[in-house]
This record gives C-alpha cells, structure tokens and sequence, in this order.
C-alpha cells in the first residue's frame, strides 16, 4: 500500500509538471509561457527525484561535500551559459545541437540505470534561465515576440495535449515509474526546449551553421565506428550487441551511442538532410563536397546493419524526390516497390530471410516483433478505449506473457501499437492529431512556395526538415522513441521556425512543368 501511494503521489508531480509543460507551449502570452519554464523543470525534476530518493541518499550518503562542490560547478556553468545566450540567443540552437547525441548513464533507482541527456538538460537550464531574464527584465510582450502562425499553435496545442493525457493516463498505470521518467527526462524538458528553439528568430546564416555542425558531428560519430569495426571492440559496451557480434558472422558498431539503431538513425536523418541540399547544389564543388559526405556516411550506416535506419532513409529521400520534382511518379515508383515487396512476403518469403511456416518461426525471423505485436494487439482488444497506463506495455506484456527473463525486449518497437496498448483510442485520437499538425506545419504550403521562388538555403532547409520528419516517423513504427527522442522536438521547432523566415529569392520563377527552379550555391 505504501508503494501504490508513493507511486500516485508521483503520478500527481508528474501530472503538474505535465501542466505546466502544456502551459510552456500552448499560452499565448509570452512572458506568461516563460514563467512556466522553470515550473514545469523544476517540477518534473521533483517527480523523478521522489522515485529515485533512496539513490539518491545512497549515492549522497558519505559524498555530500564532493556532490555540493560539482553542484555548485553545474550551477556556474548553467550561469555562464545562460549569459551567453542571453546575448546571443543564435548560440542556444547551436548548443542544443551539439548537445542533441550524447548520454551519459546515471543511477535512477531500483537498480536501473538510464542513459540520460546530461549535456542537453544543461543547455535547457540555461536557455530557459536566459529566456525567463529576459522576460522579466524587458517585459517581453506579444509585440516583441516572433510571430506564431496558427499551423504551429495547433502543433504546440496538440503537443500540450498529448503531454498531459500522458500524465493523466499514467495514474492508473501499473507501472507509473516508467510513465513519470518518461515524463520527467524527456517530455517535460524537451517541450521547453521546443519553445526556446521557436523564440530564436532563425536565419539563412544560423541554418547553414546548423548545418555545418549536424555534419561534422556525423562525421566524427562515422570515424569513431569506423575505428570500433577496424578494432573488432565496442567503445561504449551493449550487452545485447556484445552477445550478437560474438554469436553472428557479422559486427555491429555503435559509435558513441548504446544503441546501434539510434547511431542509425541519426545517421540516416543527417544523410536526409544531405541529399536535400545535393539536389538543389547547382555548383559542381558543391555536388562534389555533399556527395563524398554522403559516402563516408553511408559506409556509416552499412556498419549500424540497422535495417529500420536503412528503411527511414528510403522514406526521407522519396519525400525530397516529390518535393524536387512532381510527387505522382514518386508515389508510384514507392507503390510498385511497396507491392513487389508484400508480394515477395506472401509468395517467396525465403527470399527476404523470412520463416513464415509458422509464427514461432515469424517471429524467431522478425527478431522477436511478431510476438510482442500480437500481445500489443491483444492487449488493445481487452482495453480498447482507455488502455492499460501510459508506460505500463512493458510491465503487462511480461504478465501477461509470462516472460521472466530481463534479456528479452518486453517493448513493441511500434509506438502506433505502444499508445493503442497504454492509452487506447483516446491516445491514438491524440496522436493523429499531433501527426496531422505536424505534418501541415512541416509541408504546409511549401511546394506553393517552390513553384513560387527559386529554392534557396531556407527553402532547401524546410525541404529537408519535412523530409527529416518523415524518416524519423517511420522509424518510430519500427523502432519506437518518438516524443522520448529530442531529434522529434528539434525537427518540429525548426520546420515551425523556418516558416518565419523569409525566402532570400523574391523573384518568381519560371513557372515549368516538372521544374522547380534552380537554387542557389549551398555552402556546406
């Protein structure tokens, strides 16, 4: 009884940084949005904090003078940091950007051990530091801040909903833990972090030093694997991929990330983001430079041998080829090859590596997907308005499947399946509403405005952040993290930012039929 007390008084926490999160992105009043910054993280800190307060004794318990002292450094930075972007706000998406990969592993109670974005939670503090300065030092109004058209109110509208129904249908979860780190580590923190992008008025120069630095980190992430795969040794370890590597004939790297499907994505997403401007470069330095950066990255990939990545840079190049050139011969070539594929599914699975005898062998083929989509699907069957709790897919499908041991994924990898299973028809109703705000922010009016002007650095970086977009979602159908990962949050602040900023060309082009003008030099 003690445990299901503390576990709703966390659930209450959760739910009021969850509030207040909503608050930071759906308010209209600008300095009113900022106020609720430092509520909502302090909040969300608090929900976390009482799960993990044995830990945190423990770990405090003989060490208090050593924890205050990195306390008070952790402070001076976040202070420095906040003065800095409080000059120059520009350096905030730069920041958040180098910050975006990498995690480190903290202790976060009942022997668990998460790999958290320290790095990024620290530029959070500070932007929002700076941010909330600035609105109470100048009196920040409506006036003053960038202007919000009503595409990216609905987005912040519908990202406030989802955040708070997360929170609300976490209190009669049976595994309200999950729900409120998921809470506290990401949603609540990222959704500050969304409206900060959005306050940062964007231009061409700022876009192509995003750019730059999203290049050179890939880069850096494809030289770390190349020397993991050349070494045969793993530089940060993952049980489950130590295991495989020493079992399969294959060697799977994972640079600096834990998980080899996630260096796969990112990699994937800047590839899109690099094809977007090779096929808009009219210079041939330019072609040169892009393509030999997609090379390199390429091999990358290959060495991730992470088949959802594969699959989310397919989806990201075919939405660039619809937006460069007419969509309907893009959606056909898409559909013979969505055919020919099922096709081969059905009638020659064999070709593809699939067992499909029986379903222990579609599943055993599938990794293991098979199943736990079935007991996703069962599990909606049972509770299909509500669902079980937010976060508890993992705690019903091990019950309800009798599975004991811990190396065995108890996660869909589907989030569709995942939201339908915790959160029902409600969750999914909300999910459909965010996607379709998404996707009208991302792709509204934008080959209006191709066929309008020459494609420029913001209309080749709008394309390639909708083409992004795109990417990420599917690999969310296949390996799941969608509101958890910050890319999500950073690509929807950036396709809502873009729209802001004016086009460089003002002259109309030529109106041709399967043309879209010709850009200008892209520097990479």
């Amino acid at each position: 009884m003690t445990l299901a007390v503390a576990s709703f008084a966390e659930g209450i926490v959760a739910l009021a940084a969850a509030i207040a999160a909503a608050g930071v992105l759906a308010l209209r009043e600008p300095r009113s949005r900022a106020l609720a910054m430092p509520v909502a993280l302090a909040l969300g800190a608090a929900a976390v904090g009482l799960l993990s307060a044995s830990t945190i004794s423990d770990e405090v318990g003989g060490r208090a003078a050593l924890l205050g002292a990195a306390g008070a450094v952790g402070a001076v930075v976040v202070l420095v940091l906040a003065v800095i972007f409080h000059r120059r706000p520009a350096l905030l998406v730069l920041a958040t950007i180098a910050a975006l990969p990498f995690r480190i592993p903290v202790p976060t109670g009942n022997d668990d051990t998460a790999s958290l974005l320290l790095p990024l939670y620290v530029v959070i503090a500070a932007g929002c530091a700076a941010h909330v300065w600035r609105a109470l030092r100048v009196r920040l109004s409506m006036a003053e801040s960038p202007r919000e058209d009503p595409r990216t109110r609905r987005l912040a509208q519908a990202l406030a909903l989802v955040v708070v129904l997360y929170a609300l249908q976490a209190l009669y979860s049976s595994d309200v833990e999950h729900a409120v780190k998921t809470l506290g580590f990401f949603c609540v923190p990222f959704a500050v972090l969304f409206r900060l992008l959005l306050e940062v008025r964007w231009s061409r120069r700022l876009l192509l030093q995003v750019l730059g630095l999203t290049l050179g980190l890939a880069l850096l992430f494809a030289a770390v694997g190349f020397v993991e795969w050349a070494t045969g040794r793993l530089l940060i370890s993952n049980e489950k991929v130590l295991a495989a590597n020493d079992l399969k004939p294959y060697f799977r790297v994972n640079s600096l990330f834990f998980d080899p499907n996630v260096y796969g994505r990112f990699l994937a997403l800047v590839m899109v983001v690099l094809a977007g401007v090779l096929v808009w470069a009219p210079a041939r330095r330019d072609v040169t430079r892009v393509a030999v950066a997609l090379a390199l990255l390429w091999a990358a990939l290959v060495l991730t041998l992470s088949e959802s990545s594969f699959a989310a840079l397919l989806v990201g190049l075919a939405v660039l080829a619809a937006l460069r050139w007419r969509p309907a011969p893009v959606v056909a070539v898409a559909g013979g090859l969505v055919a020919v594929g099922v096709a081969l599914v059905v009638l020659a699975p064999g070709v593809l590596g699939l067992k499909t005898d029986s379903f222990s062998e579609l599943n055993e083929s599938s990794s293991g997907r098979a199943k736990l989509i079935r007991g996703g699907a069962k599990m909606v069957g049972d509770r299909p308005l509500t669902g079980y709790g937010s976060g508890s897919f993992a705690d019903q499908y091990r019950e309800r499947e009798r599975v004991t041991s811990s190396r065995l994924s108890a996660e869909s990898h589907t989030i569709p399946v995942t939201i339908a299973a915790e959160q029902g028809v409600i969750g999914l109703a909300a999910y459909g509403f965010l996607l379709w705000t998404a996707f009208a922010v991302a792709f509204g009016g934008l080959r209006r405005t191709l066929r309008r002007r020459a494609a420029g650095v913001v209309l080749v970086g709008r394309c390639a952040v909708a083409a992004a977009f795109c990417a990420l979602l599917l690999h969310t159908f296949v390996y799941a993290a969608f509101l958890e990962d910050p890319l999500t949050w950073t690509l929807l602040a950036m396709a809502a930012a873009l729209r802001r900023v004016e086009p460089e060309s003002t002259t109309a082009a030529e109106p041709r039929a399967g043309s879209q003008g010709r850009a200008e030099p892209v520097p990479t």
